[in-house]
């Protein structure tokens, strides 16, 4: 058997055994609700010839791939074929413990690459994990990399998603390479056919963006047509026949085919002659055979790329090609009925009892397998990396009297860039063209942005005094962005699975403008979801950023903190409890231990993950040198005692944050006349309230001794006590606090757009200043009435 042959048996048992598994959940597979599962059979059926080349000839072990989310059947038949997938996994798709609906690297036991699902993400992420990859290979110690190819399966689709072009952009500007993105081109989306010439522009925007483009329309039928007497006229045709008229007659057939044909091309001697040489499923194989369905073709093509620029490859294609239901305009989300389904099992050949057989229909299974074991792309097993932990140096920071956490952060870094320590050298920091005010730039200064060749700074050449010191080179460690934090989210993902994708761990770090976490919340989802590990320093952060209005000040990004699952999220308001997060979270990026929780915290640290910082501009006067452990470790934990309260409090203040000289001053105000006041500084209301939850789920399976953190906190607190909450962001970050063992609440913070202003002016508007903070208390501990705040809107 030829290699050619080998990859046509190959993609037929991939095209069944997709189809078979989402056959069996959706119409066998018992089913405890009416719902239906899915599962794509024609999105799937479109990739299956470019996957089979892809993998079984053209991949090598360094290449990375993000598969297209609803090609995911054919992925995990791939697994299966490889005896890398289980088939009791592979009976479960879709179903608890089965293999997932997208591919996922946390989820799944065969080898993703890339977690894909939210569309577009997953091709974004391959640009962005080639400059990663650039960038450890210009390091000394990362030089011994193999550079691989990083690969997107692109559903044509997917190319409304603005995030694709906001990386183009990007990938320009970085000398992009490496890097394929291969465009399942059937014309078909969810709710019908893709305009007529779309990708015509597409293509003159990867052009102008430096990619090669190469168009895969014929398969090898159809070329060997166009070059028998009359195939140019047929060539014609098929390049002047519009998307839906093509699909339309994929569905009904070979004969509907010969009667377009004969109507528009009949009489004309040899074209005549070409169709009438064929029987009706010749001309339906021969109109179907598309270049991105014929495995010979794809593999030819992919072959003869002999370079390194980025390439697009637009390889026409027909949803739901070598099924019942090809073409159809329903074909997205439909699925082959029973009767459908066994006429097709009947056309593949496969017989009843042998539909899970990885070799059913195979001629010569020995030849098969003897070829499976020379697949370059699977030589070399598993390629899945790990690197050993990088020691954490000691952080520390000698503030001014007066300082904020995010001047304070700046000197961290910048101590941290007058070193040597390992940790150093890995740390790479990113930002979306706020470098400079986000505080980066003594760091930047001294550890250069990253180009892989050197370019100077013009300004120094002409010594013209400037405090950015913009100097590229190969060992810079800082990668600028433009100001799409899209792309800021999609690095921080790609550098964060440095470990696993080329054993050479980064510790990365990205800056952006707090308030707009949000415009990249999608792709920070999703680098979350697919276990990168970074940290991500929003600041300035709230109405504290007084001047700038309220389109730069954020109020529900405490929220998002605590609601992204994989991201640890704090809100230090002093400069050593940033010093003591930071330490921390060093070494949290690099855990990769079990799920068990630590029955102090109840949260499950040992697993690690990400961290996000919300700092602020403001300077605040800072409480000197502490270095007592219940600080350190309350200030990890989530909370700690900043003025512990007394026997008996009727009062608790509970801050995050910048507010706290507010309230500070309004517990000093307040202790006047009562004594027993505390004030419960809170770094991490995420912490504080996932270990909460954790421990209510571990009494409820009979841990009687299950207590958390904020439990311990409080359960000398007598419940008539009233506990004020405050913070620079919405009031429902803390607010959950009385629900912990049944304190009375009152929940301050901000719910509305903010405006310009001194800081002083947005806390008394927005009542959470130090006379609203006393003034609450009065009215919860007193009942006498608090004095009327001024409107909010």
């Amino acid at each position: 058997m030829t290699g050619t042959v080998h990859l046509k048996v190959i993609e037929q048992r991939l095209l069944w055994l997709s189809h078979w598994m989402i056959h069996h959940a959706n119409h066998l597979r018992p089913k405890a609700d009416g719902i239906k599962v899915g599962g794509h059979q024609a999105s799937s059926a479109s990739m299956v010839s470019i996957m089979t080349a892809l993998y079984f000839s053209a991949l090598r072990p360094a290449d990375r791939v993000a598969v297209k989310p609803h090609a995911s059947p054919i992925f995990h038949a791939i697994q299966y074929l490889m005896g890398h997938q289980t088939r009791e996994k592979m009976e479960s798709f879709r179903g608890y413990g089965g293999v997932q609906s997208y591919p996922s690297r946390t989820k799944d036991i065969d080898d993703v690459d890339f977690s894909t699902g939210s569309v577009g993400l997953g091709v974004a992420i391959t640009s962005f994990a080639s400059l990663v990859q650039d960038y450890i290979a210009a390091k000394s110690w990362g030089a011994d990399i193999p550079v691989g190819r990083m690969v997107a399966l692109v559903g044509d689709a997917e190319l409304d998603e603005g995030n694709i072009y906001e990386a183009l952009q990007e990938g320009w500007k970085n000398d992009l390479r490496n890097t394929w993105w291969i465009i399942d081109y059937n014309r078909q989306s969810l709710d019908g056919i893709v305009r007529e010439g779309l990708f015509a522009r597409i293509e003159k925007i990867f052009d102008a963006f430096g990619w090669d483009v190469v168009r895969v329309k014929y398969g090898a039928l159809q070329q060997a047509a166009f070059r028998e007497p009359g195939g140019d006229r047929l060539r014609d045709w098929i390049d002047a026949c519009p998307n839906q008229q093509y699909a339309a007659l994929t569905f009904m057939g070979g004969a509907v085919w010969r009667k377009r044909l004969m109507e528009d091309l009949g009489d004309q001697g040899d074209v005549t002659r070409l169709i009438d040489s064929r029987s009706d499923a010749a001309l339906a194989a021969l109109m179907e055979n598309l270049g991105g369905n014929c495995v010979e073709t794809m593999a030819q093509t992919f072959a003869a790329i002999d370079h390194n620029r980025p390439t697009c490859f637009l390889a026409y294609t027909i949803k739901g090609w070598g099924t019942p239901i090809a073409g159809h305009k329903d074909n997205h989300g439909g699925l082959m009925n029973k009767t459908q389904f066994a006429a097709w099992q009947a056309h593949m050949g496969v017989a009843d009892g042998a539909e899970w057989d990885p070799m059913a229909t195979v001629g010569d299974p020995e030849a098969l397998m003897a070829f499976l074991k020379t697949v370059p792309f699977f030589a070399e097993g598993p390629r899945l990396f790990r690197e050993d932990k990088l020691p954490v140096p000691a952080i520390d920071v000698d503030p001014s009297p007066a300082v904020s956490t995010q001047t304070a952060f700046g000197k961290i870094l910048d101590d941290l860039s007058k070193g040597d320590s390992p940790l150093a050298e890995r740390i790479v920091t990113t930002s979306p063209d706020v470098t400079g005010t986000t505080s980066l730039g003594a760091w930047v200064n001294r550890r250069k942005l990253f180009a892989r060749t050197a370019q100077a700074d013009a300004f120094i050449d002409h010594r013209i005094p400037s405090t950015a010191k913009w100097e590229f080179s190969p060992q810079g460690q800082h990668i600028e962005l433009g100001i799409a934090e899209m792309n800021l989210m999609l690095l921080l993902g790609a550098a964060g699975l440095s470990h696993a994708l080329w054993g050479k761990r980064l510790i990365p770090i990205g800056t952006v403008y707090d308030p707009f976490v949000v415009r990249g919340l999608d792709a920070l989802n999703y680098a979350c979801y697919q276990d990168a590990r970074f940290i991500l320093v929003g600041t300035p952060s709230g109405v504290t950023l007084a001047p700038e209005g309220g389109a730069h000040q954020s109020i529900g990004t405490p929220l998002i903190g605590m609601a992204q699952d994989g991201l640890a999220a704090f809100e230090p308001a002093f400069a050593d409890e940033l010093a003591v997060i930071l330490q921390w979270a060093f070494d949290y990026v690099q855990r990769d231990g079990g799920g068990d929780p630590d029955e102090r915290t109840w949260l499950r640290d040992e697993t690690g993950g990400s961290v996000y910082l919300r700092l602020t501009t403001n300077p605040i006067e800072q409480p000197g040198k502490r270095v007592d452990d219940a600080f350190r470790q309350g200030t990890i934990d989530g909370a700690y005692w900043l003025r512990k309260p007394g026997p008996n409090p009727d009062l608790i203040i509970a801050y995050q944050g910048s507010i706290a000289p507010e309230a500070i001053k309004a517990a000093g105000r307040i202790g006047q006349d009562r004594r027993d006041v505390g004030v419960l500084a809170v770094t991490s209301a995420d912490r504080l309230n996932a270990g909460w939850t954790a421990a209510k789920r571990a009494r409820q399976r009979g841990s009687a001794q299950a207590w958390s953190h904020v439990e311990r906190l409080l359960a000398p607190i007598g419940r008539d006590c009233t506990i004020v909450t405050v913070i620079d962001g919405h009031p429902l970050t803390l607010g959950w606090l009385g629900a912990v063992l049944g304190h009375r609440t009152v929940p301050l913070g901000v719910e509305h757009f903010g405006q310009t202003g001194t800081i002083q002016d947005l806390y008394r508007h927005f009542s959470i200043d130090a006379d609203a903070i006393v003034d609450a208390a009065h009215e919860f501990t007193t009942g006498r009435p608090i004095r009327i705040a001024p409107e909010q809107g």
